[in-house]
């Protein structure tokens, strides 16, 4: 008998620990950095769940009614999808790479085929099969709106119409669910190291608003966010978009202009008294986080149980929103439905603020429905109009207003967890769990603290 690699011993060990593993709470007060496994074992990893992901695609094509799929993309000019397909050790298509999933194979034949090949040899293999097969219909990504969904180029397009000739061309049909799903659906064998990358989040926001890395008075946002991307460098991990640090003032705004700046707060040093607000996501094993925490700096002599009340509030506020958003995400019903329903209610019981939930998972904007945008509060054209798909991860996103007496102002308390939906009791769950309690920059011995008399 052929003994096991190393690689596929290691692989069956992490697969064994995730399942036994995969639902136990988990120690949000001590959050500890997650190291990865090596490379080589990273990509066993990687491959088993794109395996499941692909032996779920027929099933996906007949709930949405086709017969076949085809993807057809050039080496770096890949269709959207390729990169939830391919194996850990592609890092591009090859010259034409072209792959056909079948719905219900004829035959001893496989439900998906794939050809790398610059030359017209393709379209002959690839009509051998259509022939075979005869799918009345065949999906492609053409549509216009959804980027999941849109992923062959024109070009490409064009070449493969002319390519399989004008019968099975009249064959083809979009249908932007099926990509939609193929990416969004996340293998269960995922969830036991995604909530390890989300750990790992914690801790590192744990340690970026601490005493280890803010100084009052010397320490800028931009120090704390360029630590965070020198310590996912350290830690092998990597990021999906440059980190955010702000000081979260009675000015602070949420959402993008025109141009791209974000206006959360201005940028500059952190002092005593400060509330703290980190937007930040971690990337590994072709996976992606995206958490908001609040953070806050005690003054010499000050404790937890100082922080003020209207702050605590406005915290407490916000997961309060965090809950009425969960127990509205029903499935099959559309972002929009869940966002009305959610206004509706934070309405009813007096809350005011704005919902702005996204899918995440291969990508931090990843696919499927979305819940509100930050200037799309009545409704999200197309996307907001998808169904909630089962077994997707999503990013509870979104901030609470709330009036803090102390400094006579209202205040936004912006906050995001990672949720993934759990079949069994059929809820969305938190991947690690959520903020309800305040990092705290404390002071260090000998700091001294000059404060107004009434002053916060």
């Amino acid at each position: 008998m052929r003994m096991p690699n190393r690689a596929t011993t290691c692989l069956c060990l992490y697969l064994i620990t995730q399942a036994s593993s995969t639902f136990l709470p988990a120690p949000l007060e001590s959050p500890q950095y997650q190291s990865l496994p090596p490379l080589r074992e990273q990509a066993a990893l990687q491959d088993s769940w794109t395996a499941s992901r692909i032996a779920h695609i027929p099933a996906i094509l007949r709930k949405h009614g086709v017969d076949a799929w085809l993807i057809s993309q050039r080496e770096y000019a890949e269709d959207t999808v390729f990169w939830s397909l391919k194996r850990a050790q592609q890092f591009s298509a090859r010259r034409r790479t072209t792959t056909l999933f079948l719905a219900d194979p004829v035959g001893n034949v496989s439900a998906s085929h794939t050809w790398v090949d610059n030359t017209a040899g393709v379209w002959h293999d690839l009509c051998q099969v259509l022939e075979d097969q005869d799918p009345k219909t065949i999906a492609v990504n053409v549509d216009s709106d959804i980027a999941f969904s849109g992923g062959m180029h024109a070009g490409e397009l064009e070449k493969v119409r002319a390519g399989v000739g004008k019968r099975w061309a009249e064959r083809l049909v979009a249908r932007p669910m099926v990509a939609v799903e193929a990416v969004a659906t996340m293998p269960a064998a995922q969830l036991g190291w995604y909530r390890r990358l989300q750990e790992t989040a914690w801790a590192l926001v744990g340690e970026a608003f601490s005493e280890r890395v803010v100084k009052p008075g010397v320490t800028s946002t931009e120090d704390v966010e360029w630590w965070l991307r020198e310590k996912y460098q350290e830690l092998n991990y990597s990021t999906w978009f440059h980190p955010d640090v702000s000081i979260v003032t009675v000015n602070s705004t949420v959402g993008s202009d025109p141009n791209g700046n974000d206006p959360t707060t201005p940028q500059g040093i952190i002092k005593y008294g400060d509330m703290l607000h980190v937007d930040f996501g971690v990337t590994a094993l072709g996976m992606n986080t995206d958490t908001q925490h609040l953070g806050y700096v005690l003054r010499p002599g000050e404790t937890e149980e100082d922080i003020l009340e209207g702050l605590l509030d406005g915290l407490e506020k916000g997961n309060r929103m965090q809950d009425i958003v969960r127990s509205n995400m029903k499935i099959g019903i559309t972002g929009d439905e869940i966002l009305k329903a959610s206004l509706e209610q934070m309405q009813h019981e007096g809350i005011e603020g704005k919902v702005y939930c996204h899918p995440i998972g291969d990508w931090g904007h990843s696919a499927g429905t979305v819940i509100g945008m930050t200037n799309l509060q009545e409704g999200v054209p197309v996307l907001g109009d998808l169904p909630l798909l089962d077994n997707t991860y999503y990013s509870v996103e979104l901030y609470a207003e709330h009036f803090v007496p102390e400094r006579n102002a209202t205040m936004l308390f912006m906050l995001e967890e990672d949720v993934y939906w759990y079949a069994e009791t059929k809820t969305w769950e938190w991947v690690y769990g959520r903020q309800e309690r305040f990092h705290l920059v404390r002071p260090v011995a000998g700091s001294k603290s000059f404060r107004v008399q009434g002053g916060y």
